[in-house]
């Protein structure tokens, strides 16, 4: 599939997953949790294969599960429970439900806020035991559950039928909330999102009432559970219910061959790791290599673009770092891929007499990779795991960290640029692990329109992430601050935030960020909820409404169910969310 067109997929599709409502038993692993005529799943014999353990205080377990990735968000849940089926889910749900208690939600342990780590919840119910990634002929798409992780995805999808999904680097990062929120790597500007390929989803809802169901929701037009669908292609984690199984298959496809399915990734990939030295750098510098980064994206993320199969990661790194870190993948099987790479590198540096050196250490999501100083080319897969499985700053489980977000229409102003300048190069400012990354998007992204996924940004030409980390908690106050600070000046013209405007296209879901819904931060007058989801989240609402009408499943930045609805459950214990 990796000759076809994103628009032509898109405006296929229709056409190709309208044809069979989806209905009977699903075959081999599946077969547990198979979807009826009517979407719900019907429930498996429990077994004790299918069963997790419940892990409560005084548990040796217990401490390392009660946080995730990020240091800064703990819990102490009365237990956590391990799920290892859909059969096992509904029944952690229905305990949960029962007993009335505050139950958050975990697959991988990445997120960047409190969702699953807060000191409201009751119950963590955890997925990281569901791992397994296969084909389903009854659905022609391949089933993710929701614990596996993203290198484990890359490599059963690829080894097994030669396809992948359009996924993020880091290699620890869980499908069940990558997926959720939208899903983005360095294949995107070719392929698109991950929810772009997503076929259906199943989830374990509740009623309100103290009901508990399975419901296995698709893309099919006539499926009546597609609005469910729709609002796990970026609507985010922990808000609708339990997510347990992803299905993957791309629009357009065709046949019943596996390997035909879903897109597949180059066979080989022409890589470039580089260095620019901070002490080669004057500000006038510093500012023309951000510009000739904006400048190209600007000029190349339409969806047709030739530079599509190419994509680069650029870690802004502060002062204390000592250089800025640039990654650039580019698939080496499109005709002239050497001079594509060349072409960019070179437009990066124009003017700015910055001489590129190795990248000898560690930054953000990068690892050193002194070796590919000089670009070389390495099967896909191999440089898949060379970048995503080795990157110690951004995955290391002692740290405290946090991120701000924004999606980028057009290049940076000089103001945007005179102050990360001055943040980052602050000679008060000792942390090597601070780094604005900014990564290509646009491309077959922006190939679909606004609501064709819950994920509305469809028109960005980079994104990026504010990021900093630090170890010990006495220090929250001061990196807080000065992360905010810079924040609140490179966005100072719209009230410390990026608006949904003709510049910036707001903010991304799977990098939440609490202070978005505080007006003290957030001084635009635009809800937090426009800036995530834009004119997408009314239809969430009514998503929320009806398949957790009473917001059983809710966090710090949830979606509210739609107004009408039935009233809100009793209130949550003392310090709940």
């Amino acid at each position: 599939m990796n000759g076809v067109d994103r628009r032509t997929m898109l405006t296929r599709s229709a056409a190709v997953v309208s044809g069979a409502a989806v209905a009977g038993a699903l075959s081999g692993p599946l077969a547990a949790a198979a979807p009826s005529a009517s979407g719900e799943a019907a429930s498996a014999a429990p077994s004790a294969a299918g069963t997790g353990s419940v892990v409560r205080p005084g548990d040796p377990r217990y401490d390392m599960l009660t946080t995730g990735n990020n240091q800064r968000f703990v819990a102490r849940p009365e237990y956590i429970k391990m799920v290892r089926s859909t059969a096992d889910a509904e029944r952690a749900l229905r305990d949960a439900v029962r007993a009335g208690k505050r139950v958050s939600v975990r697959s991988g342990g990445h997120c960047f806020a409190d969702f699953a780590a807060h000191s409201g919840t009751q119950v963590i119910i955890d997925f990281s035991e569901m791992t397994h990634v296969g084909y389903d002929p009854k659905f022609r798409a391949f089933v993710v559950e929701a614990g596996a992780r993203l290198i484990n995805v890359y490599e059963a999808l690829y080894k097994g039928w030669g396809v992948t999904i359009p996924g993020g680097i880091c290699y620890s990062v869980g499908a069940g909330g990558h997926i959720a929120g939208g899903g983005y790597g360095l294949l995107s500007r070719a392929h698109g999102l991950v929810v772009d390929h997503l076929y259906a989803v199943e989830v374990v809802v509740t009623d309100g009432k103290g009901g508990v169901r399975t419901v296995v929701a698709t893309r099919e037009q006539n499926d009546p559970h597609r609005e469910l669908w729709w609002a796990h292609t970026g609507g985010g984690g922990g808000n609708f219910g339990l997510v347990t199984r992803y299905w993957f298959r791309s629009p357009g496809a065709k046949g019943t061959e596996p390997s035909e399915q879903l897109i597949s990734p180059p066979s080989k990939v022409l890589v470039s790791a580089v260095d620019f030295p901070w002490e080669q750098l004057t500000e006038a510098k510093f500012t023309r290599l951000l510009k000739n980064f904006g400048a190209w994206h600007a000029a190349h993320s339409a969806p047709d673009s030739p530079y599509r199969n190419l994509s680069s990661l650029f870690n802004v790194s502060s002062k204390a770092h000592g250089s800025l870190g640039m990654f650039t993948q580019v698939d080496a099987t499109v005709p002239n891929a050497r001079k594509l790479l060349d072409d960019y590198l070179a437009a990066i540096t124009a003017g700015t007499g910055v001489t590129p050196k190795a990248l000898t250490r560690p930054t953000g999501e990068l690892p050193a990779m002194p070796q590919l100083a000089e670009p070389r080319t390495l099967p896909w897969l191999q440089a898949t795991r060379l970048v995503g499985t080795n990157n110690p700053v951004i995955t290391n489980p002692t740290s405290r960290g946090a991120h701000k977000s924004a999606y980028m229409r057009k290049n940076f102003t000089d103001h945007q640029i005179s102050a990360l300048y001055r943040y980052m190069s602050r000679p008060d400012f000792k942390n090597p692990d601070t780094m604005l990354v900014l990564f290509s998007f646009g491309g077959q992204v922006n190939a679909a329109a606004p609501d064709a996924t819950a994920n509305a940004q469809r028109s960005s030409i980079f994104k990026m992430c504010f990021q900093t980390f630090w170890q010990d908690e006495g220090e929250d106050g001061y990196y807080l601050g000065w992360l905010r600070d810079l924040y609140e000046d490179f966005f100072s013209a719209t009230g410390g935030v990026p608006l949904i405007d003709d510049s910036t296209d707001g903010c991304y879901i799977n990098y939440p960020d609490r202070d978005i819904t505080d007006p003290r931060r957030n001084r635009s007058g635009v809800p937090w909820q426009t800036l995530y989801y834009k004119d997408n989240y009314p239809r969430l609402q009514q998503v929320k409404k009806k398949y957790d009408p009473s917001d059983f499943f809710r966090h710090s930045m949830s979606i509210k169910p739609a107004r009408g609805c039935p009233p809100p459950p009793p209130p949550s214990p003392p310090g709940a969310l």
